[in-house]
């Protein structure tokens, strides 16, 4: 019985602390999160965090359909001068960054303004090199709210300035669902690297240099 008692309060010390980091970093994020393109600040760049183009069975991950147009949507309103593509490209057959190059390429974005970052693993790694390695300061970031607030929250704590551009959602559906759940431990995770383990990215680099639209 003592056991039950004690894996109770264990459970419940550990939802409370899941749920507090929840709240804290959505707070850190919203005055600067923007979902009505017209009220984008323009800044010199944007940085747009990836994700697979397909779910299971092939079939189209609209949370990876609607990055790409929000950050195509932003590059046609002069918003920025520069994208810079961040993302997973762990093995010869999953890459998201040359992905997302290839879509942004067909929605219009010239190439010479896109700058493809391959170590983007996690998005703590895409955030720190944002700055460490694409020397960008004062920019854009792209992804769902769920995301873009934990992105966010690294970038403050990184002593970074960036804002938000919310892509659009796809609520009440099962992936949903499953993005908001793991969002608590990718959360708690985020607050544990940054304030408690000070976790640097998998591979840092030479610098690279960004071409921004004159």
């Amino acid at each position: 019985m003592r056991y039950i008692k004690w894996i109770f309060f264990c459970f419940i010390f550990a939802a409370i602390g899941l749920i507090s980091i929840d709240i804290y970093i959505s707070k850190q994020a919203t005055s600067i999160l923007y979902t009505d393109i017209k009220q984008v600040p323009p800044k010199k760049a944007a940085l747009l965090l990836g994700t697979s183009k397909y779910i299971a069975k092939g079939k189209q991950n609209y949370f990876y359909t609607y990055r790409i147009r929000a950050a195509v949507a932003l590059w046609k309103a002069g918003k920025v001068k520069a994208i810079v593509v961040s993302g997973d490209n762990g093995t010869k057959d999953y890459d998201e960054t040359t992905t997302m190059y290839k879509d942004l390429l067909k929605a219009g974005v010239p190439a010479k303004y896109i700058t493809k970052d391959y170590a983007g693993f996690r998005t703590l790694d895409s955030i720190v090199r944002a700055e460490a390695i694409f020397d960008l300061k004062d920019y854009i970031i792209i992804s769902q709210k769920f995301h873009l607030e934990r992105a966010l929250f690294i970038a403050k704590a990184k002593g970074q300035k960036a804002i938000g551009f919310v892509a659009k959602d796809i609520p009440g559906t099962a992936a949903a669902y499953r993005m908001k759940a793991r969002e608590y431990l990718a959360r708690a995770k985020a607050f544990l690297d940054v304030y408690i383990l000070h976790t640097e990215p998998k591979f840092y680099g030479k610098k690279v240099k960004v071409n921004y639209k004159k």
